[in-house]
């Protein structure tokens, strides 16, 4: 059993970019559906589809490169299960000088540290990405 599923989901889009692999399956859940559509809306990863694999629910996601470098270069997770890092609208991080986004859990769903701070809301910073 998988105590963070986030933490899951981001190891397993490292892996795969770093092995060059053109789709990564992960297992299907709103939260990780709703990470991968705002990758997907960011313009992160080319493709979102949800399948059903062996009667599990499944999320098929294929990865965008630059060349043969992967477009997502790092992937770190900031909010986890035993520390959680709660951020105000004034306090959300800025990531490699708002190149990259970082992901934050508000009342309003997910969204980037850029769509938080001009809707002012703060939430849950799950991971940054560049």
């Amino acid at each position: 059993m998988n105590t963070d599923p986030i933490s899951d989901f981001l190891t397993r889009l490292r892996n795969a970019g770093a092995a060059h692999h053109e789709q990564v399956h992960v297992p299907a859940s709103r939260l990780k559906l709703a990470l991968a559509q705002l990758l997907e809306r960011e313009g992160y990863i080319s493709d979102v589809k949800e399948i059903e694999e062996d009667r599990e629910k499944m999320i098929q996601l294929s990865l965008k490169y630059l060349g043969k470098a992967p477009l997502i270069r790092s992937l770190t997770r900031v909010s986890t299960p035993g520390r959680r890092v709660y951020c105000k609208t004034h306090e959300l991080p800025c990531v490699l000088s708002d190149q990259g986004i970082a992901v934050v859990s508000t009342s309003a769903g997910l969204m980037t540290n850029k769509e938080a701070r001009r809707r002012k809301l703060g939430g849950e910073v799950l991971c940054e990405i560049y």
